[in-house]
């Protein structure tokens, strides 16, 4: 993979942590330039002087997706300091958990402002940008985006959106030469369980996982960044991940059983009351 980007130049949003971190670092090791994109400025810039040291050109850049117009400023700055946009990775998103009765209107509301128009604002940005260089968008989607489960509607409901918004522009930028890959990623490492329902992080997790079921984040995006290569179509990430996606493809009574029988829910919702014996 090393080289396979040189010369190329990637956006990425949401770079200061978790897959958007460790993409930055795996396109820079295949020889791309990154401009790195996210609120907090103080990891992006100590990422950014890692991957310096490597040899690579990395832009910080402060963006909120969620502030129209913040979009279209860092893909400027991106174009004066790096000359080009190559590989657009729309990463940036966070996870609203809880059971429908328990949420608002607002909570599904903030979560499809990050998860859906968050992802909207950075194709407007830079579409002109990928269809002049003939390149990639890459959005990131989950696991979530094929397989709903008790607790994670409003999550889920964001991740089947960019799916279909993802499956339309790849028919849609097909005749411009864009490659669009969807990643749906299963349980990987992450900060997502340390954001709260309204985007606040806390330094706790809200329900730490497994161990045994959790990707590091080097791994999946060693996988991903050889899918956009290949520019697949979608990347599903995890074993877990493939097994689910491929069951509720091909058998979703089952899928549906295993939910209800043995209480699978999202993290950080309330687990199911006991049944009466």
């Amino acid at each position: 993979m090393a080289g396979r980007f040189a010369g190329h130049v990637v956006f990425i949003t949401g770079a200061s942590s978790g897959i958007g971190a460790a993409l930055a670092r795996e396109f820079a090791r295949a020889g791309a330039d990154v401009a790195l994109a996210a609120r907090r400025v103080e990891r992006l810039e100590r990422l950014a002087a890692e991957l310096g040291a490597a040899g690579r050109r990395a832009l910080v850049v402060e963006c909120d997706v969620t502030v129209d117009g913040d979009l279209e400023r860092a893909a400027a700055r991106t174009r004066a300091a790096l000359g080009r946009i190559d590989v657009v990775v729309a990463n940036a998103g966070f996870s609203v958990t809880g059971l429908v009765e328990s949420l608002t209107l607002e909570d599904y509301r903030t979560q499809f402002e990050t998860n859906v128009f968050g992802v909207l604002r950075t194709v407007y940005a830079t579409l002109e940008d990928l269809k002049t260089t003939r390149g990639r968008l890459v959005i990131v989607g989950s696991v979530s985006g094929h397989v709903a489960v008790p607790g994670g509607s409003a999550y889920s409901m964001s991740k089947f959106a960019v799916r279909a918004l993802a499956e339309s522009l790849g028919h849609e930028l097909h005749p411009h030469g864009v490659a669009v890959t969807l990643v749906s990623p299963g349980f990987v490492e992450s900060e997502i369980r340390q954001v709260d329902n309204r985007g606040v992080w806390h330094p706790e997790p809200r329900e730490p996982l497994p161990k045994g079921l959790v990707m590091p984040t080097a791994t999946a995006a060693r996988q991903v960044v050889r899918a956009v290569a290949r520019r697949r179509r979608e990347a599903v990430v995890t074993g877990h991940g493939k097994v689910a996606v491929f069951l509720q493809r091909h058998a979703p009574w089952l899928v549906a059983w295993a939910i209800r029988r043995f209480g699978i829910r999202s993290h950080g919702a309330p687990r199911p009351a006991a049944r009466a014996k």
